[in-house]
Formats: C-alpha cells, sequence, structure tokens
C-alpha cells in the first residue's frame, strides 16, 4: 500500500466541550506538520448527549481559531447551505480566509433536508427536525437543496472574484448590486470542499469541488465510501472531468481505546483511493491527544509492512 499522496487532518466536533479545550487541541496540532488541517462542524443543537449540553457557532468559532494559529488549513465539515444566506455565507467565509492568511478551505454541503429516520448512518429520528425548528430554519427536499447549494457555489466564486457589483437571479436566490470587499486571501478563492453522497450532488462535486468529502467508519462503511466513489467517477467520465483532480476525503471517528482498529479502517481507506484522512475526535480530548494521534494513527498507517522498522517489530 502507498500512502505518499495521503493527508491528515483532525476535527473536533464542539458540542460537550469547552472552547479553551478545542483551541487547545487545535494549537498542538498546528505545531506538528504530519496534521496539514482541522476542521469543525455545523451545528446548533447537540445531535447526541444532553440536549442542553454547550455547543458553539463554527463559523465564530473559526474565526478565533484562524486568528490562533500559524499553519494549519482550517475549514467546517461541512458548512450548512440552509443556514446562512450565501452572499452573507460569501463575506464570512472571506473575512475568515483574511484573518487565516490564506487557510481557509469552504467546506460547503447541502445542509438540512427532509430525510427519513436513520439516513446517513445516524440512527433515530433526523435531528436537523428539532434543530432548524429551534432556530426558525426550514428544511427543503433533497433535490431542491442540491440546486440551492449549485447556486450558492456560483454565488461565492463571483464575490471571490468579480471587482464590479453584480446581480444574480437564480432559481431560490437573487441578489441586486452584490460587492465584496475584501476578496479572500487565496485567489482565486478558497478550495472548494463539498461533502455528502446522493447521486445528485456527486454530480456537483463533478462539476464544481476540489475536494469531495463523505462521513466514513462507523457511519459509512468502506465499501459505501467506495461505491459511492465510483458514482462520483462515472459522473467525471460524462463531463471530460479527469477524476484525479479531485481529492478523495473520508472522515474516520478515532478510537482511543483501539488504535490499531482506527489504523486498520485507514489503511482500508487509502486502499480504494481515499487521500485525505480527517481523524474525527472523541470528547473529551485527551491530553497531548494531537501528538498521540500522530504517533499511534497517522506514523502507524505510513510504516508499510516492507519497512524495516515494520519487520524489526516483536
Amino acid at each position: 500500500m502507498s500512502d505518499q499522496r495521503v493527508r491528515f487532518g483532525i476535527k473536533t466536533t464542539p458540542m460537550h466541550v469547552s472552547y479553551d479545550d478545542i483551541r487547545r487541541v487545535w494549537q498542538e496540532a498546528d505545531a506538528l506538520p504530519e496534521i496539514e488541517d482541522a476542521w469543525l462542524w455545523d451545528h446548533l443543537l447537540p445531535l447526541r448527549g444532553p440536549k442542553n449540553g454547550q455547543i458553539h457557532e463554527s463559523w465564530t468559532l473559526l474565526s478565533a481559531l484562524a486568528a490562533q494559529t500559524e499553519r494549519l488549513r482550517l475549514g467546517l465539515l461541512v458548512t450548512s447551505n440552509r443556514i446562512r444566506p450565501p452572499a452573507v455565507l460569501g463575506k464570512i467565509a472571506s473575512t475568515v480566509d483574511v484573518i487565516s492568511g490564506g487557510r481557509l478551505v469552504m467546506g460547503i454541503g447541502v445542509g438540512g433536508t427532509h430525510q427519513p429516520p436513520n439516513a446517513g448512518g445516524i440512527a433515530g429520528e433526523n435531528p436537523a427536525i428539532a434543530e432548524y425548528e429551534a432556530y426558525g430554519l426550514s428544511l427543503v427536499p433533497p433535490g431542491e437543496g442540491v440546486v440551492r447549494l449549485g447556486e450558492t457555489v456560483e454565488i461565492l466564486r463571483r464575490m471571490w472574484t468579480e471587482d464590479d457589483p453584480f446581480d444574480f437571479e437564480g432559481r431560490y436566490y437573487r441578489l441586486r448590486g452584490t460587492r465584496n470587499e475584501p476578496k479572500p486571501v487565496q485567489r482565486p478563492g478558497p478550495p472548494l470542499l463539498i461533502g455528502g453522497w446522493g447521486t445528485r450532488l456527486l454530480r456537483l462535486v463533478a462539476e464544481q469541488a476540489d475536494i469531495w468529502n463523505i462521513p466514513g467508519p462507523p457511519h459509512n462503511d468502506v465499501e459505501f465510501v467506495a461505491e459511492r466513489g465510483r458514482v462520483l467517477d462515472a459522473h467525471c467520465a460524462d463531463i471530460g472531468r479527469d477524476p484525479r483532480e479531485i481529492t478523495r476525503s473520508v472522515q474516520v471517528v478515532v478510537s482511543y481505546d483501539d488504535p490499531a482498529a482506527t489504523r486498520a479502517t485507514v489503511a482500508e481507506l487509502i486502499g480504494i483511493g481515499v487521500n485525505h484522512v480527517v481523524l474525527s475526535l472523541p470528547q473529551p480530548y485527551p491530553a497531548g491527544v494531537a501528538r498521540w494521534l500522530v504517533d499511534e494513527i497517522i506514523a502507524g498507517v505510513r510504516r508499510s509492512p516492507q519497512d524495516p522498522r515494520e519487520r524489526a517489530a516483536p
């Protein structure tokens, strides 16, 4: 197994955990070059555990962390397209890219849609129902959500590249005289990561994304990730895009008790062509957890059976 192209990141879900603990982990990771990026999520209520537990608004938190790190690329896995109007999101993202000195990855997904119970590897009723009701937001059908996301991507790119005011007339969004200064540090804008796995969504990934992200184990097994990757390949073939241009990114929940199992899962994912692995950390975060990830997960995965160090191990 060759993993020379594989990059590793971490994800700290800002739920039932303090800002100080998240900041500690990000600053630890910022000093470790084996960890290349760090991620939050985008929810307003806890999805599990006590319903009255603390949870931080993600873009506000990302801005604070951008100001207190120096090297890590950073973003959300993934921004909900249903929470903020597209042009407001474009302004927020531009500001975070400036604060970070050009380190933002624009991670985005459809957001809250009507889904049956147990969808997406999440047991029980769709948690977005209660979350969106609590914050006065509306769920939409999945197909509508994909169209809305496509319009948002166009708006973001125009905000990041066009100097003159522009109008936008879409099916769901309409803008008049939109302008955006300052522009992101990165030109023509931050890399675009689209998260999700639906067939219509993967068409948008093929057309627009630099990076495709999907939750892996325990939410979706390796074969499901592989099958969805084949769907993405077919979309790329349809539009004449080289699928190798799109980074394949998967989130994996880490086991502190069984790092060997996590390493095995990561190795399987690399074997099906994944080249970006985001190690999602359960709470609470142990002291020195970033160093532990490097030593127990990343270094272990990068040692192939042909490595003399591996052969010499007792």
